[in-house]
This record gives structure tokens, sequence and C-alpha cells, in this order.
């Protein structure tokens, strides 16, 4: 069973660096610049044609999304703090500004402009955000330590059972 241990590996955005896109009306990339794919850890070619949401990190609420949409869908511009996460399953905070593309009066596109984000907004909204997921009851994030033995008991009878650790353990703890 492999183990993802970049997901605890912050990449930084730089403070003098846009990271910019542009998605069609559904959220399908259609541009993204060298900034984006190098911080995102894609090829640009790699995002084209992809859905937006391949970045979202499982720490963001559904509801910032959810207001986004709403936000850019009325023809204001969205803005806040997000958390994406990475090819390599890492991530990387950004504050974005989403707005429509207009073309003759005709929305025709959203845009996104995202910026390098303070640590210490980091840390407040990492927190902000916890507790967004859990009064929402959504997936609430949860870090052990356990002894070497106990996790080797764990990962071989999830192995046993062809169940990820965590399927397995909702399986223990639940049924």
């Amino acid at each position: 069973m492999d183990i993802t241990w970049d997901m605890f590996v912050e990449t930084e955005v730089p403070k003098d660096e846009l990271i910019i896109s542009r998605t069609d009306l559904r959220g399908i990339i259609t541009y993204a610049n060298e900034t984006f794919a190098y911080i995102s850890g894609y090829k640009p070619e790699e995002l084209i044609g992809k859905p937006h949401n391949i970045l979202r990190h499982p720490d963001m609420p559904k509801r910032v999304f959810k207001e986004l949409w709403e936000t850019i869908e009325a023809g204001k511009i969205w803005s806040g703090y997000v958390k994406n996460l990475r090819k390599d399953k890492g991530y990387y905070w950004v504050y974005a500004e989403v707005s429509g593309v207009y073309k003759d009066g005709k929305l025709v596109e959203y845009k996104s402009m995202r910026s390098w984000v303070p640590k210490e907004k980091r840390i407040q909204m990492q927190r902000i955000y916890d507790q967004m997921r859990f009064e929402a009851e959504e997936k609430v994030r949860g870090v052990s330590y356990l002894p070497r033995k106990l996790y080797d008991v764990l990962e071989q009878r999830a192995k046993e059972e062809n169940l990820s650790i965590e399927k397995f353990l909702e399986k223990l703890l639940i049924n």
C-alpha cells in the first residue's frame, strides 16, 4: 500500500508571481500560465482541457466553492483564500480573484488571478476551513501517531481485505 507523505509538503507561491488561468463556463481550463503549471506541479498541456477542480484540496469546504460559483454566475467578482492540491499531492495556498470575461456584453469565460498568501493568513484560513468542514459534517482531517507495530497490523489487515487503511478503519468502527 502506497503512503503519500507529500500531502504534508507545502509549495509557497512566490510573492512576485501571479498564477493566471481561464476556464470555459463549466470550469474547464482553457489557459494556464507557466507559473500556474509550475506551482501546481503540472505541465500546461496537462491542465488544458481538465476541470479546474482537479486542484481541489480535501481541506477546502464545499461551501467556499458554492459561494464562488454563485458569485461569479451573478456577474460579480469572487475573492478569497484557497488551498490547492498539487499533482504530487502536496499543496499551496493562494489569494484568488475570479471573475467573468465578457465579449459584446455576453459572458464567454472566467478568469482567475491568484497570488501569494502570508504564512499567518494561511494558518488562520486552515483553522477557519477546518471548523467550516467540521460544522458542515464534511470530511475532517485527522492525523494520529501510532506505534509502528500497530500500524503494520492495520496495514496488513487492510491488505487482506483489499481495502485502504481508511476504509478498513471505517469498517471496524462503524460496522
